[in-house]
């Protein structure tokens, strides 16, 4: 998997050096195993070997420990008494649950950004949309949800909550769990660019009501798209985001 999440960047060699410096080494490890997460590198079920983390990071043990603990909390991963740490499943309810969480927080952002138009954020869009454009035309998924995730990921943070983008963070990444064995379905791809063409066709606009209403039913569409695709009952419309 090519893609990385929107909030990450590759870093310079220097600031890789400074980070190494200035951030503590559980940390850095818990950044590590969370990427291997989010790849899909330790899959869902699978158990997290503090050894074999350590050995492969070249650290001790107990750094590792810190980090799976610190890595517990974003419901990434669980703790199992005799057995370990494990990649968590995100049922079906859960995962109902989160959509219907990031629709609000999408409506939100959408209403934020509409409310003043920023001629740089929808620059940045057009661009993410002529990705979405291409990798839809070719039937690259990877590529198409790589550009999915920035082109949200750019309207929430432009909204200006450093909360509200904490929260979505740890909600795009559960949900990311739950989406990793179908990540190779474009099923819906091309109602879901329709979708993202009137989004931003809605930021250009200023239509605050319209844009927030887009942004929560484009998210309830692709908790639906994602139900069926993992076999889970429909959700119903009280939680359908």
């Amino acid at each position: 998997m090519s893609f990385v999440m929107p909030w990450n960047t590759s870093p310079s060699a220097d600031s890789a050096l400074t980070q190494i410096r200035d951030v503590p080494l559980a940390h850095v490890i818990r950044e590590e195993i969370l990427a291997s997460i989010l790849r899909g590198e330790l899959a869902p079920g699978e158990r997290i070997t503090e050894p074999v983390i350590a050995a492969r990071l070249g650290v001790s043990r107990v750094p590792v420990r810190e980090a799976l603990r610190d890595l517990e909390s974003t419901g990434l991963v669980e703790s199992r008494k005799h057995s370990g740490v494990f990649v968590r499943h995100v049922s079906s309810q859960e995962t109902a649950e989160l959509y219907e969480l990031r629709g609000m927080l999408d409506a939100h952002a959408g209403r934020a950004v509409a409310a003043c138009p920023s001629v740089a954020l929808l620059a940045t869009l057009g661009a993410r949309l002529e990705k979405m454009n291409a990798a839809a035309a070719r039937k690259d998924v990877t590529s198409y949800y790589d550009a999915n995730l920035h082109f949200h990921w750019d309207i929430v943070s432009a909204a200006g909550n450093e909360q509200i983008c904490d929260v979505y963070r740890g909600i795009v990444q559960r949900l990311h769990l739950a989406r990793l064995k179908n990540l190779s379905s474009d099923v819906g791809m091309l109602e879901s660019l329709r979708e993202h063409h009137k989004i931003v066709a809605a930021i250009a606009a200023g239509d605050v009501a319209g844009c927030a209403a887009l942004m929560e039913n484009h998210v309830k569409s692709a908790g639906k798209r994602l139900a069926l695709l993992n076999g889970a009952p429909a959700i119903s419309s009280s939680s359908s985001h």
